[in-house]
């Protein structure tokens, strides 16, 4: 039903389409103002809603220059109940800053994470003190012009019509590619073919020359809230899989791999988890009857949780990492470094 609704309001999609276009347009020819900073500014983004690997991404970006930089991210802080610039600490909540700032300050200690629905103005207040600001999902934020742009296009959208929203998943137009320093095709199938990345490549460079790589998404070890790893190998388990994120397929499908049987509760991106959601969770793992059972949800969806409600319960997490393919990892730890390395000109409007 809910597929039906969205290609009736395709005349929408057009305006929509419309809309974005002709903002990007008044950008593009200087009418609206975008700032630039005298500090290196990466963001990281997508053209499609939700669920493209942003986060392990901006992680991937912590752990490549928090060694010799002194790093920020600031993100916007979906889900949250504040406004304004806020700077994240370790006793923070999801409430206050969003589960994903959360995640990444509670990963990356001594980095400071910081959310603001103004980058502008979130960057203003974090040059003074840092080298690196990353910008998580910051792509249609023209506003702001960074020093470097990462774009991440999902496998799975090139596998389906590539509209806009309402009745597609793209909230800009395809060929906004064109502002992109570097394209990253993620959660790529290990065994993509050379003829699926020819047909990929083959779109993108219709509108892009900028380098082009593909990534999968790596699951760790499990771990329980005391960071300690699951004891028993992810195999041969019965696993209550709980998780509020955009496209749980892909971890479903690694988890079935191993020859787990999954029993899902899968709730909407960002979910507010309630009572009622912790009540069947644990009604779902108590009326399995098999010994070797966990339950299972993602690195994001820890953040939000009250684990009060799990104390008696074995709840685990599984971290994720970006793993580049085709041993195109140095390029793209040289295309970044060469951009935080270049001197920065002073900040200007365009």
């Amino acid at each position: 039903m809910i597929r039906i609704i969205r290609w009736i309001v395709l005349p929408l999609s057009f305006i929509y389409l419309f809309v974005v276009w002709f903002r990007n347009l008044l950008y593009d020819w200087g009418i609206l103002k975008s700032r630039s900073f005298d500090i290196p500014t990466i963001v990281v983004g997508n053209l499609a809603v939700g669920g493209t690997g942003k986060s392990p991404m901006t992680e991937y970006l912590i752990q490549l220059l928090s060694k010799d930089y002194k790093v920020a991210t600031l993100s916007r802080g979906y889900g949250r109940k504040t406004k304004g610039f806020r700077e994240v600490s370790m006793d923070s909540t999801a409430m206050e800053v969003g589960d994903e700032p959360l995640q990444f300050k509670r990963k990356f200690p001594h980095v400071t994470v910081a959310v603001s629905e103004d980058r502008c103005a979130g960057v203003e207040k974090l040059k003074e003190q840092h080298d690196i600001v990353i910008l998580d999902d910051a792509y249609q934020h023209r506003r702001l012009k960074p020093g470097f742009s990462i774009l991440l296009l999902d496998y799975a959208s090139f596998h389906k019509p590539i509209l806009p929203l309402p009745t597609g998943d793209f909230r800009d137009n395809f060929s906004a590619v064109k502002r992109a320093d570097v394209v990253v095709v993620t959660k790529c199938p290990s065994n993509l073919t050379a003829k699926e990345k020819q047909t990929i490549t083959h779109k993108i460079r219709r509108y892009t020359a900028a380098p082009l790589l593909y990534t999968q998404i790596g699951y760790s070890t499990p771990l329980n809230v005391q960071q300690q790893p699951l004891a028993a190998d992810l195999n041969n388990l019965d696993i209550v899989l709980f998780c509020g994120i955009a496209k749980p397929q892909p971890l479903i499908s690694y988890l079935e791999q191993k020859n787990n049987r999954i029993h899902p509760l899968i709730f909407p991106d960002h979910h507010p988890f309630s009572k009622q959601d912790y009540k069947r969770i644990r009604l779902t793992y108590e009326e399995l009857s098999c010994e070797n059972k966990i339950i299972l949800t993602t690195e994001k969806d820890i953040q939000r949780i009250q684990l009060e409600s799990f104390k008696d319960l074995p709840l685990f997490y599984i971290p994720i990492h970006l793993l580049v393919m085709d041993f195109s990892q140095k390029t793209l730890d040289t295309l970044i470094r060469d951009c935080v390395s270049r001197p920065h000109n002073r900040p200007s409007s365009f």
